[in-house]
């Protein structure tokens, strides 16, 4: 359903990166944050603490910083 909206907002990209995290698909959230930024959506507070919690499932402090 995702891949086939026609316009993505902050929200829709949100509950997508928020449910790989919460359910251990971090590097699956990571991912799609980055495909967030390069389609020049413009991420929220919710946006960011659900990237954290997606570095923190994968143990990848650097990036965490990074986003930080």
């Amino acid at each position: 359903v995702f891949d086939k909206m026609p316009k993505r907002n902050v929200v829709s990209w949100n509950t997508m990166i928020a449910g790989y995290a919460q359910y251990g698909f971090g590097e699956e959230a990571l991912k799609l944050f980055q495909t967030m930024q390069t389609e020049s959506v413009d991420p929220d507070r919710i946006t960011f603490v659900t990237v954290l919690k997606a570095c923190a499932g994968v143990a990848t402090l650097e990036q965490g910083k990074q986003i930080h």
